[in-house]
Order: structure tokens, then sequence, then C-alpha cells
């Protein structure tokens, strides 16, 4: 792993896979570290033949952090960094697989810069812009969880902000419910490396929003992964996606919620995406 300089600011960047060839970037989604992709999945799907980069938004990781409820960028900044991490590493152009926050990330990039765009996988996202009619709001379970008040966290006690990154995934998760074990461990892994943790679990939930972009602008071959079960994004949002962009295609998932496929779906998933990116 590597801490890049771009612009004065640090971010956290691993590659896996064979140097020169093609790449393929991972965006996590909002107050998401690098870690929620993991190593194994990274290995499957670069399959020794592509060079697969992870990498720690602003406030997240061991990327550059700002105080607690004070973000020092906007959507635009955090839009802008896959192209600076691109430049920086020497990368001309690359598949991106966007997750949630991620996936609007990637669209933006996929209409700016889309000759630095092989292609596009937007995960359990939602279009970054246009008209699609009305979608539906998250669902009323997830809703109602945000209506809690928010508990005292002491940001210094370990285990007590694990059992807090535990928790607010829980919502989220699909119908099956929360892999207790799996994400505990991607919880703890991500809080003993992150600068962090109050500022990665607030701060891009309340930087000024980015500009948006009309998804039906892109013209990259591109994935839509979206679940049916997904609690903050419905699935016609998955759908609205798939229609706008033009020769999109929609895999349908089943039995996950609002998460970076967990390995349960990894059978369907990743040779969809080696489908894809080798296309």
């Amino acid at each position: 792993m590597d801490v890049l300089e771009l612009d004065g600011v640090e971010l956290a960047v691993d590659r896996r896979g064979p140097d020169g060839a093609p790449a393929l970037l991972l965006i996590a989604g909002g107050g998401q570290s690098m870690d929620w992709w993991t190593p194994e999945f990274c290995d499957q799907l670069g399959a020794g033949e592509l060079q697969v980069i992870r990498y720690d938004h602003r406030d997240t990781g061991q990327s550059s952090t700002s105080a607690p409820g004070q973000p020092d960028y906007t959507g635009d900044d955090l839009a802008t960094d896959p192209l600076r991490i691109l430049d920086t590493l020497g990368i001309a152009d690359a598949h991106l697989v966007g997750m949630s926050m991620g996936g609007g990330i990637a669209q933006s990039t996929a209409v700016r810069a889309p000759s630095r765009v092989r292609s596009l996988t937007l995960v359990e996202t939602s279009p970054a812009g246009g008209d699609h009619g009305e979608l539906p709001p998250p669902t009323p379970e997830l809703a109602a969880t945000w209506a809690e008040p928010e508990p005292e966290i002491d940001w210094s006690d370990e285990a007590a902000v694990i059992d807090y990154r535990v928790d607010v995934e829980r919502p989220f998760a699909g119908p099956l419910g929360l892999d207790e074990a799996r994400v505990r461990a991607l919880a703890t892994r991500e809080v003993r490396r992150s600068r962090n943790m109050a500022s990665t679990m607030a701060n891009h939930f309340i930087a000024e929003p980015g500009n948006p972009v009309d998804p039906a602008e892109i013209r990259v071959p591109t994935l839509v992964l979206h679940s049916i079960d997904d609690p903050l994004f419905p699935f016609p949002h998955g759908e609205a996606l798939a229609r706008a962009i033009p020769g999109a295609r929609l895999l349908r998932l089943e039995g996950v919620g609002h998460e970076i496929p967990p390995p349960a779906v990894w059978n369907v998933v990743i040779p969809a995406l080696r489908k894809h990116l080798t296309a």
C-alpha cells in the first residue's frame, strides 16, 4: 500500500496484479475505506490478468482527514480523485467499479472524462442527475433508524467504535440479516487502520454535493448490479440507470442489501464482472 500526495491531498492506494495489465479501479461508498473491497474479492476479480486498484477516500483509512463535522472538500473533489490517482500512477484509462456514492463518482468520471474510462460497473447506486421520474425513497425500516438519536461514542475506545461501525451496517443488510462475523472483521480492520473514524462516519454525508451529471450521456460499456432488496436505493433506481445508459446491462441480485457484493453472491457477480471487463 502506498500513500500518494496529489495536489496537496494524501490518498492511500493499494495495487494488486501484474504491472502494465489493464487497470480496474474500485470506488467505495460514502464513509467506506478500501477495506470493504477485500483482498480476496480483488484477487478473484483480477485473476492475474488485471491490476486491481482500491483506495481510501478522503476522511477514510490512511488518506487525508479533516476535522469531524468540517469536511474541507466537496463532492466534486471526491469525484476528481480517481483521475488524480490514475494520473499519478501513469494509467491512461481504467475500468471503473463504483458502489453507492462511488457509483455516482464513477458516473461523473464517465461523463466528464470518457476517454479515461474503459468500462463502467455501477453497484447499488442511483442516477447522478437527469430526469428519471419519481424513484422510490429508502424503505421505512431504514428511514426509521435515521430518526433514532445518535449514540455518544468514545472515539478513543476501539471496541466501542468497532461495535458502532458494525451497528451502522446492520440496517443496510439484506433479508438474511448481517453476516456478523464477516462485517465485524472488516470493521475491525478499518478501525485499526484509520486516522480518524469520527470523520469517516460523518464527513462524506455533510460535504457540499458535487455537480450532477446525466447518466444518459455515458457512452462506455456499462453493467448495473442491483439488489431487489436494497433498502437505500430500491431496485427501480438500478432499473432507471440501466434504461438511461445506452446499451447498459442490468444484473439483478437477490439476498443482499445495500452493500459491496458479499461472498454469498461472488459466484454470480465475479463471472458477470469478468465477462463485462474482458468483452
